[in-house]
């Protein structure tokens, strides 16, 4: 039976209403697929409840090692939506070593787009109460990326160190103890050009000339100020006079007999009070036995120590020892008779105290 124009009419009209489905279908789909894309890649998924979040990739680790390291911060809301777009932008071919802050309301794609990019957060170094070579190695592989062993062999070197204009033992005083901004990823061998950068920086041309009218050179400024530092915690007003005694004594070729010296070179930082067992420890570092600075400095000293040395007090004192109050300053003597009568207070003051080593 032949079709009417009213069968092709109503055909006609079926395949719009399903055409017209099929676009609603696909137009739906589209908006919802769309508002997903939206969604995942432009709303919030990182939660820090305003706690600062880092996460750490090192040298060479894997895509899925990096992933574990940002899910295990807790931070990440959504997990899945995150490794989704990760993938989507590469972040698998572009992996960066650094130390990369995690903020609070960031989006997957702007948490992404710094990890891809190694745009990290600067960390601060700070170090102070620094004594011996191994315990700096470990202070500074703490701010970076590298193991203790690393900073100890460059800190060891004698062509290393030479090259940086120092040796061995007076490397140390190229740390001046300060706050250094700094990324995570710097080698151990820029974060040493780094710091002699700073020292350079610090030694300013009036520094120069202070330790120069001195008789001193730079070591040698930084080596009196560790012994300032070690004779002189708690008030840093006195350590301008404590540099005096022994910018004295020097002067006049004295033995600086200074007690943070012999307990550098015993390597015991527990005694409190020096024993002759102590002082006869053989040592270029005991300064009751050898004439002169030590071969280096004891500890890293603070910047007020050095401008102390720089800036010394003018006066005669040729002897200090702590007052017998406990209250961490000294009583000051010209000449030897007055500081035995110094010291014996104090040391009735220690037996009074029990303390005998």
């Amino acid at each position: 039976m032949a079709k009417t124009h009213l069968d092709y009419k109503a055909q006609a009209i079926k395949r719009r209403n399903r055409y017209a489905t099929i676009t609603a279908v696909l137009g739906l789909f589209f908006v919802c697929f769309s508002y997903y894309f939206y969604q995942i890649f432009f709303t919030a998924n990182v939660e820090t409840k305003g706690q600062p979040t880092y996460v750490l990739i090192r040298r060479g680790q894997p895509y899925k090692a990096v992933l574990d390291s940002i899910n295990a911060t807790g931070v990440i809301v959504d997990r899945l939506s995150f490794a989704f777009v990760a993938k989507l932008m590469k972040y698998d071919r572009l992996v960066k070593p650094g130390r990369y802050e995690l903020k609070d309301g960031y989006t997957n794609r702007q948490l992404v787009s710094d990890l891809r990019a190694g745009r990290q957060s600067p960390l601060k170094l700070t170090f102070q109460n620094i004594r011996l070579r191994e315990d700096l190695a470990k202070k500074l592989s703490t701010a970076i990326d590298s193991r203790p062993h690393q900073f100890d062999s460059l800190l060891s070197s004698p062509s290393y160190t030479r090259g940086l204009g120092f040796d061995t033992t007076t490397i140390l005083s190229m740390f001046i103890p300060n706050t250094y901004e700094l990324y995570w990823n710097t080698s151990a061998d820029n974060l040493m050009h780094r710091m002699k950068k700073e020292y350079e920086k610090f030694w300013t041309p009036a520094r120069d000339a202070k330790a120069k009218a001195l008789g001193l050179n730079r070591q040698q400024v930084s080596t009196l100020a560790s012994i300032v530092e070690a004779e002189q915690q708690q008030h840093a007003d006195e350590r301008p006079r404590v540099a005096g005694v022994y910018l004295n004594r020097l002067k006049r070729g004295m033995l600086l007999q200074a007690d943070p010296t012999v307990i550098y070179a015993n390597r015991d930082f527990t005694i409190k009070r020096v024993l002759n067992v102590h002082l006869a420890k053989d040592s270029p570092y005991n300064t009751y036995k050898y004439k002169g600075l030590p071969p280096g400095p004891i500890n890293l000293p603070s910047i007020a120590s050095i401008d102390a040395v720089l800036n010394p007090e003018q006066h005669n004192y040729l002897y200090f020892c702590a007052k017998e109050d406990f209250s961490g300053y000294h009583a000051f003597a010209t000449n030897e008779a007055a500081h035995l009568v110094n010291a014996r207070r104090y040391q009735a003051a220690l037996n009074r105290m029990a303390i005998m080593k």
